[in-house]
């Protein structure tokens, strides 16, 4: 979650520059304390801003892969004739459920937080408890957490241990890296499940992963 001034950061840099920002913001209703805001509100923004979004995070709809980019019109002149030549179109039918689903009321969204809210607490007491020191996120579904104090090479040989051993799954971080070893520390769990599969998932961890005697793990 950027903050206003960080964003402001990134759009002096912007329009110095005068380049073109691509925000992702399909998380842009999944926020726990200070509420999303969009760069391309603040001022000069909104000519050089393309702001994509997704049906799959705010309505837990990810299989649909139903997303829209929003933008002025000398920008997604060129976004519509590129995506012409890739998808070309989504089914009929879920794009009737979009239009349905874009029309729920601000209350939607507040129960989808709260709910989300819950499982967050959750899964950063269960990893707690099994001896991680999670990092606690501002926003999405996921938390991250340092796996060194459990002994093993690297983020995929972990990995590859909760898999096998502990019958847990979680997403090794050097993936999201153009240098792996700036993620090799870290691991990506999940909480867009059930709290009663995030309780399954944290007595395995607790009984089956034990941290090195004397670790404090490398963050």
């Amino acid at each position: 979650m950027f903050d206003a001034q960080e964003l402001q950061a990134v759009a002096d840099i912007a329009m110095r520059a005068g380049c073109l920002v691509v925000s992702d913001e399909v998380y842009e209703h999944l926020w726990y304390g200070q509420p999303h805001l969009s760069i391309a509100t603040l001022p000069g923004m909104r000519e050089r801003t393309i702001v994509l979004s997704s049906l799959g995070k705010s309505f837990s709809l990810t299989g649909w892969k139903i997303g829209w980019a929003i933008a002025p019109p000398h920008l997604t002149a060129g976004i519509r004739a590129a995506h012409q030549f890739l998808t070309f179109c989504s089914a009929t039918p879920l794009q009737h459920a979009t239009i349905a689903a874009l029309q729920a009321p601000p209350s939607y969204f507040d129960t989808l937080r709260a709910e989300y809210a819950e499982r967050r607490t959750a899964m950063v007491e269960v990893l707690r408890q099994a001896g991680f020191d999670p990092m606690v996120p501002e926003g999405s579904y996921f938390v991250l957490a340092d796996h060194t104090r459990f002994g093993h090479a690297s983020d995929e040989a972990f990995c590859e241990h909760l898999i096998r051993q502990v019958g847990v799954a979680a997403i090794p971080c050097s993936a999201f890296y153009a240098d792996p070893a700036g993620g090799r520390a870290m691991v990506r769990f999940a909480f867009c499940k059930t709290l009663e599969t995030i309780a399954e998932a944290g007595s395995r961890m607790k009984a089956r992963l034990h941290p090195l005697a004397g670790s404090r793990g490398s963050c």
